[in-house]
C-alpha cells in the first residue's frame, strides 16, 4: 500500500510538472501605462521582415525592469511586444494596425522548460486569440537561445 501511494503521489507531482510548463500566459492588461523600453522599425531586406516586419514598442512592469537592472528576473516579470504594421507615406512611417501583442511572462517555476519564461503572441487587438500557444518552444524560446546571457531577453532599455 505504501509502495502505491507513493506512486501515485510521484504521478500526481509529474503531472503537476507538466501542467504548469503548459500554463497559459495571460494577456497583458494596461501594459501600455508601464514603462516605454524602446521601438523600433523592422524593414523590408531585414532577415526578420517576414515574420516581425512593422514598427515594435517593447514595454515592461516594475518586476521586469528590476530585472533589466540586475540582469535576474524576478517572478511576476513581463515584457510586451506590441508590434504593428509600419506604413510609409509622405516621408513619414506611422502605425497602422496592430499585428501582434506579444508576451514574455516570468515564472521560474511554471516556464522551467524554456528557462523561467511563459511566452505567448494575442493576434491584432484580440485579448484571447493565441499565435504561440503549446508552440511556445519552437515558435519563440529556440531562437531566444541565442540570448542565455541575458536571461533570454533581446531587447536592453534606451538610457
Amino acid at each position: 500500500m505504501l509502495k502505491h501511494t507513493a506512486a501515485v503521489l510521484l504521478s500526481l507531482a509529474s503531472s503537476q510538472t507538466i501542467a504548469a510548463d503548459t500554463t497559459p500566459v495571460p494577456y497583458p492588461e494596461g501594459y501600455r501605462n508601464w514603462q516605454h523600453v524602446k521601438s523600433m522599425v523592422i524593414q523590408p531586406g531585414h532577415p526578420l521582415h517576414e515574420a516581425f516586419g512593422g514598427i515594435h514598442h517593447l514595454y515592461a512592469n516594475a518586476k521586469a525592469m528590476a530585472g533589466y537592472r540586475s540582469g535576474k528576473y524576478p517572478n511576476g516579470a513581463i515584457i510586451v511586444f506590441d508590434l504593428l504594421e509600419a506604413r510609409s507615406t509622405d516621408n513619414a512611417i506611422t502605425e497602422g494596425n496592430r499585428k501582434v501583442v506579444g508576451v514574455m511572462h516570468f515564472d521560474a517555476r511554471k516556464y522551467a522548460a524554456t528557462g523561467g519564461w511563459g511566452f505567448e503572441g494575442f493576434k491584432g487587438d484580440s485579448k484571447t486569440e493565441r499565435a504561440v500557444g503549446a508552440n511556445a518552444k519552437s515558435a519563440c524560446f529556440d531562437c531566444h537561445t541565442s540570448q542565455q546571457d541575458t536571461t533570454y531577453v533581446f531587447s536592453r532599455p534606451r538610457p
